[in-house]
């Protein structure tokens, strides 16, 4: 049996802090039935929660899940009421800002590792697919159990310091979120004249269905997120600025109207811009765009089953297919999501001349045969 101390650490104790929010709802079902461990968790949204003593006391490893802004502060609280019991014990948070909760979690005596998981709580069991940042600040005996969460996540891992992760996060997320709620704003300013978003719609491009998906997404998901994304990084201020100004010079440009101006956007905006992504990097962006655009094209098939596969096991799919097989039936193409309950439904478009008739036998024989539940008939 492995130990640090009297500590076990190969089968610890974990301790969720902020375990009534949505990550840590998601750690705690994946702690406990991916990894099988047991799980204490404090939120002071729920009453019924355990204090955070007993995590204090019995935790080996705690992980902060709290709001962004509450963070720092948080790990400090538990430092001092910890007073040196956190010794031998690993304390890691999964804020999407890591200079401060780190500094943070290093004025303990514990092992310490901060992790930024770059996407929303999934209703997937594990991050696979998913990037999360990793900053090791101070780990020695929990680096090989670091190792087992890590495969257990199955995410894609990219290493660096808490300094340059929140560098990082002032592109990769405080620009992004900002563009996209400026264009809300614009799109707000002119739904009077126009209409809103729902009125825009029908004359969608690829691209504006993209943004306006963004921007629904950040409007549906927790505003306390977004706004301390703004507001919590020392570094979102100067990207602004920058933001700005190119906004600010395009506008210009525009306005002047001449060929001149003309030449200074297709040398800045295009050609510039196109020398520092590179040709690589821009071909392989152009066809990730060109494949979403296939992919919001099935989405709009309008002879189409939904169908969930209640036996998650191999074969299942095969035995689904071979009903459509049956009836003579060809695909023209098939996509899978999950449902917030973590239910795997098969979304399977067909072609306008697609038989109704072979389609609703087809329904009614995957009903009846048990190979899946039919959600949504054509």
């Amino acid at each position: 049996m492995n130990r640090q101390g009297d500590r076990q650490v190969d089968q610890p104790v974990i301790g969720i802090v902020g375990s009534a929010g949505a990550y840590g709802v998601w750690l705690r079902r994946f702690f406990e039935q991916r990894m099988g461990l047991g799980v204490l968790g404090h939120d002071p949204a729920d009453a019924g929660s355990d204090p955070p003593a007993r995590l204090i006391e019995e935790a080996d490893v705690l992980v902060f899940a709290a709001p962004i802004r509450q963070t720092p502060a948080l790990i400090s609280r538990y430092a001092q009421m910890s007073a040196g019991r956190e010794r031998g014990r690993l304390w890691l948070d999964i804020t999407s800002l890591k200079q401060a909760p780190v500094a943070a979690m290093l004025e303990s005596q514990a092992e310490v590792v901060g992790l930024h998981p770059m996407t929303a709580p999934l209703k997937t069991p594990t991050l696979k697919g998913r990037v999360v940042v990793v900053c090791e600040a101070r780990l020695d005996a929990w680096r090989p159990w670091l190792r087992t969460l890590m495969e257990a996540l199955q995410g894609e891992y990219v290493r660096t310091s808490p300094a340059h992760h929140d560098r990082v996060m002032a592109l990769v997320q405080a620009m992004v979120h900002a563009a996209h709620l400026g264009q809300a704003g614009v799109l707000r300013s002119f739904a009077d004249s126009l209409g809103g978003p729902a009125a825009l719609m029908p004359y969608r491009s690829i691209g504006f269905e993209m943004d306006a998906a963004v921007i629904a997404r950040i409007l549906s998901l927790n505003p306390e997120i977004y706004e301390d994304i703004q507001f919590g990084n020392p570094h979102t201020g100067e990207m602004l600025e920058r933001l700005g100004a190119e906004i600010t010079r395009l506008r210009t440009l525009v306005s002047r109207g001449d060929e001149a101006a003309r030449a200074e956007f297709r040398s800045h905006y295009l050609a510039g811009n196109r020398d520092c992504w590179g040709d690589e990097a821009v071909a392989e962006g152009s066809y990730t765009f060109e494949r979403v655009g296939y992919l919001l094209a099935d989405l709009t098939e309008t002879r189409r089953l939904s169908v969930h596969l209640p036996q998650d096991r191999a074969g299942s799919l095969r035995a689904l297919l071979h009903v459509f097989e049956a009836q003579g039936i060809s695909l023209s193409s098939i996509h899978s999501s999950r449902t917030p309950s973590g239910e795997v439904h098969f979304r399977i478009g067909f072609d306008d001349g697609a038989d109704l008739d072979a389609l609703r036998r087809a329904a009614e024989a995957i009903d009846s045969s048990g190979v899946g539940r039919v959600l949504e008939r054509p």
